[in-house]
C-alpha cells in the first residue's frame, strides 16, 4: 500500500512535469516568425498563468488564523 508521502511524491513529480512541458510549449509560440501578437497579450497570458501560480501556492500555506481579540 501506498503511502499519503509516497502518493504525493510520485503525482506532484508528475504533475510538475507536466506542467513544465507545457510551459515549454508556450514558449514555442514566441517565435515572431511563426506568430503574431502583441505586449497586451503576453501582458494577459503571464498574469493569468501568475494568477493561477500565486492562488495554487496559496493551498499550500497554512491559513494564518487571527485571533479574536476585544
Amino acid at each position: 500500500m501506498e503511502s499519503k508521502k509516497d502518493r504525493f511524491q510520485r503525482l506532484a513529480t508528475i504533475r510538475t512535469n507536466v506542467v513544465l512541458q507545457r510551459l515549454k510549449v508556450l514558449g514555442n509560440c514566441s517565435n515572431r516568425q511563426a506568430y503574431e501578437y502583441t505586449e497586451q497579450e503576453i501582458k494577459k497570458i503571464f498574469s493569468a498563468i501568475e494568477e493561477q501560480v500565486k492562488d495554487v501556492k496559496a493551498k499550500f500555506t497554512p491559513a494564518k488564523k487571527d485571533q479574536f481579540q476585544l
